[in-house]
């Protein structure tokens, strides 16, 4: 079972957290062991700098190592700065390893997804399992691999937020190693394998068949492993729990599921997600249009405003511009035409144009329209199959408080779920 704090009033103050994190990382056994924590980048919100500050604190001189991991997943491998900034210490060194000043002998490890070595096997989930968990839709062995960088510690602890998620339901958890630190193979697998399950079934879900398969795949990870998982509501955070990663993430999806999802009455004609510069492109920005999908009417339109965004995608724009965006059937009805691209590029796709039909004869059929109101110009954005919108011709202050007429403007889009009131979760089913 997991322990720790969780509130919804009010959130934990920095002394509450460090208590907790005291508390349970002196119930392990870490004196001369070298541990290694797994971090979110700077696309989470989440108090990177003060957990690793909190950690440093009570593990220097105690265990053997204490080194932190960035868990890209695929996204663009940070700077010296943003590294930095993530974890509130200047950095000497990189791209790979980084020496923190503040912290002397601990060190950041950016994941380097780009580079073949980085990786090692730990098991397969076999095509059985795959079978199983896609309800047949699926069928083939994958490989599981993992940043060879875990091999040299004695203990793994991952430390990040929990938030309702596009792929697996909710984020967090054992979610950090796979997609975090994880291989291709898996990434592509368990990103289709939600793209086939679609968001409007999958997302603010705490069991799902992508959270079974990332669960499976951790087991396998020869390394004993606990979880601080963060509950964040805004900018603050409201929930701090530790276990083993199945357990602490339990309990941190059970209260992100009160504080993050916002229940609305009727669906909205248009919403208009206001995106952070935390996301830097599309490619992170798109939680834009995956938070509001299921409180949008059918044939209404999410706005994605985000004027300091100029790209689609800094690691797969190429892809992207030669893929575009299109709904499920879009592929699975020209599987022959599709089945190379990497299906973590064909999912993200899906994911961005939200549901619909496609049909050989009459063409593509969206549910809903997703228009760009960014720095990427009008010619990319119709070639990718999207709209676009000066973000110039978007008046905020005028389409704010409008909700009776069907219009939702979200000031901090991205982490809050939007759904319709009377929605019941229920375990998804692949289709199609």
């Amino acid at each position: 079972m997991a322990s720790g704090i969780g509130r919804k009033h009010r959130p934990l103050s920095p002394e509450e957290m460090l208590r907790v994190m005291e508390e349970r990382l002196g119930s392990l056994q870490l004196d001369g062991k070298r541990v290694l924590v797994i971090t979110p980048d700077s696309t989470r919100t989440a108090p990177v700098a003060q957990c690793i500050e909190n950690f440093y604190r009570l593990l220097h001189g105690r265990a053997k190592a204490l080194d932190f991991v960035v868990a890209l997943g695929t996204h663009p491998i940070m700077p010296a700065e943003a590294v930095a900034k993530l974890v509130g210490s200047p950095v000497e060194g990189g791209p790979t390893r980084f020496e923190m000043t503040k912290y002397p002998g601990s060190h950041v490890f950016n994941h380097r997804w780009d580079l073949p070595e980085t990786f090692v096997q730990i098991g397969t989930l076999s095509r059985r399992e795959v079978e199983e968990l896609s309800d047949g839709q699926l069928s083939l062995d994958v490989p599981v691999k993992i940043n060879r960088l875990v091999m040299d510690y004695d203990h793994l602890v991952i430390c990040g937020p929990v938030f309702p998620h596009e792929v697996v339901g909710f984020s967090g958890g054992n979610k950090y190693f796979f997609p975090g630190i994880g291989g291709w193979e898996i990434i592509d697998f368990t990103h289709w394998l939600g793209a086939l399950l679609t968001i409007m079934k999958i997302i603010g879900v705490k069991e799902t068949p992508v959270r079974e398969a990332i669960d499976r795949a951790a087991a396998m990870i020869p390394r004993p492993r606990h979880a601080f998982t963060l509950v964040m509501h805004g900018t603050e955070p409201y929930g701090l729990f530790f276990g083993t990663p199945e357990d602490a993430f339990s309990a941190a999806a059970d209260l992100s599921a009160e504080l993050d999802i916002v229940y609305v009455e009727r669906p909205f004609k248009l919403v208009v997600s206001v995106m952070p510069e935390m996301y830097d492109d599309l490619w992170t920005a798109a939680k834009g249009t995956y938070k509001v999908e299921p409180a949008v009417a059918d044939g209404g339109e999410v706005i994605i405003y985000a004027p300091h965004i100029t790209e689609v995608s800094y690691t797969h724009g190429k892809l992207i511009d030669q893929v575009g965006y299109h709904v499920k059937d879009y592929f699975l009805k020209q599987w022959d035409r599709f089945k190379d691209v990497p299906w973590m590029i064909l999912a993200h796709s899906t994911h961005v144009k939200g549901a619909g039909t496609y049909d050989p004869a009459t063409g593509e059929h969206p549910r809903i329209k997703v228009t760009l109101a960014t720095g990427i110009p009008e010619e990319r954005c119709r070639r990718i199959n999207l709209g676009y919108r000066s973000p110039d011709s978007i008046d905020l202050e005028a389409l704010k408080g409008r909700e009776d007429e069907g219009i939702l403007v979200i000031p901090r889009a991205g982490e809050m779920l939007y759904r319709l009131k009377g929605w019941k979760a229920q375990q998804p089913k692949s289709e199609g």
